[in-house]
């Protein structure tokens, strides 16, 4: 038997891992290649479309808006969440801020 190259543990994990992301990176690379020379996907063409002509919009009522007191862009955030939640054409219309009798009791009452 011929004796080890070293026996130093952290050289050991450092080949390792280097081996191990090397292939890693070789299965990645194959991977795309694969994607780029599939023949069984059809390549389509999108269809050319003219622009439709752009109407101008109706006005939009104001809505009666009640934030009590609560900054424009804490209210612009709250907005912001929902529409990122999927909201759809959600609107937020008013803001109340939940009054609150300290940390724990807010736990409590589970606000």
């Amino acid at each position: 038997m011929s004796q080890p190259v070293t026996t130093n543990p952290f050289i050991i994990m450092l080949i390792n891992m280097t081996v191990v992301f090397l292939v890693l990176i070789a299965l990645g690379l194959v991977i795309r290649l694969i994607h780029v020379l599939d023949p069984t996907v059809k390549k389509e063409k999108a269809p050319e479309i003219a622009p439709a002509p752009v109407e101008e919009a109706a006005p939009v009522p104001e809505l009666p808006n009640s934030y009590d007191g609560v900054e424009p862009e804490i209210v612009a955030v709250i907005a912001a969440a929902v529409a990122s939640m999927g909201g759809g054409n959600l609107k937020v219309r008013a803001v109340h801020p939940v009054e609150r009798e300290g940390w724990k009791q807010s736990g409590r009452l589970g606000r």
